[in-house]
């Protein structure tokens, strides 16, 4: 009897760095141009396994991202750090007049487990810079973001510094509407500290390779929900602002003595009131 595919390897064979070969491409290359052009994914299609990352640049292929294809194996979460803030500006690109480093570009999709991609979702990144060193007075190498209808999402930013005790790493909290946050952290394959770091976890390894003096990333991350997010419950118009409320764009609130209109659809967490989140909420 023939055994079951195992949804942790390659569908077919693949070139060293880590291209499919003509048996065929993967399940997840299949969902990410399907995703990016709005295109429904063949059912013929849906049972084949997905390899979730290629190559560590040098060839050898690496440990599976927990992928979407086995309903059981959403993104791994990992500690938030001591340099969390919030209220970090909305913007897709983290370089600003003067940031130094080698320029890193990273692409993915946001997936359900069972490989819907997710719209809306809130990405907020932060890290170090070419120093390893983190900004806490301001908002250097901090921003938030939200994913395409298609689910996908693009940062700009640098390649971190080493931070004592740290292996190279990326922070991200990724909330889809009407849902738990998940806070983790993404990795650089072929670092010497991943093989020290306390915390370190190749789950979480991105796919990364030089392109002229950049670098160029990707990593899918896949929530522990089963389908697209649900659209949140519109609040009362004039209700007081609350953590935990699922707020859609046009909802008002009133917080303190003003009313604000909501400008991005997002679940309130503390951090986030009205007016220390103009991202969010605009005062009336």
């Amino acid at each position: 009897m023939d055994s079951e595919p195992d949804p942790r390897t390659p569908d077919g064979p693949r070139t060293p760095d880590g291209t499919d070969t003509p048996g065929g491409p993967s399940r997840k290359t299949v969902l990410r141009a399907a995703a990016a052009v709005g295109m429904a994914v063949p059912v013929a299609l849906m049972g084949i396994p997905a390899l979730a990352r290629t190559a560590d640049g040098q060839g050898k292929v690496l440990d599976a991202t927990p992928s979407c294809d086995d309903g059981d194996d959403p993104t791994p979460p990992q500690m938030e750090g001591p340099y969390f803030k919030p209220n970090s500006p909305e913007r897709a690109s983290l370089l600003e007049p003067g940031t130094t480093g080698i320029r890193l570009t990273l692409t993915g999709y946001v997936f359900t487990r069972t490989c819907q991609p997710v719209s809306r979702v809130l990405l907020d990144f932060w890290q170090a810079d070419t120093n390893g060193a983190y900004d806490n007075t301001g908002f250097r190498l901090r921003g938030h973001q939200f994913t395409t209808a298609g689910g996908a999402f693009t940062l700009t930013t640098i390649f971190p510094g080493l931070y004592p005790g740290r292996t190279r790493h990326l922070h991200v909290k990724v909330q889809a509407p009407g849902h738990p946050i998940l806070t983790t952290q993404l990795y650089f394959p072929g670092e010497p500290r991943n093989n020290t770091d306390p915390i370190f976890d190749p789950r979480l390894l991105m796919n990364v390779r030089d392109v002229g003096n950049a670098k160029q990333a990707d990593f899918d991350f896949v929530l522990n929900i089963e389908g697209q997010s649900p659209s949140p419950t519109p609040s009362p118009t004039g209700g007081t602002w609350s953590v935990g409320t699922a707020y859609r764009s046009g909802d008002r609130v009133t917080h303190g003595d003003r009313t604000y209109e909501c400008l991005q659809a997002h679940t309130a967490q503390r951090g986030w009131e009205p007016p220390s989140a103009p991202a969010l909420w605009r005062a009336l």
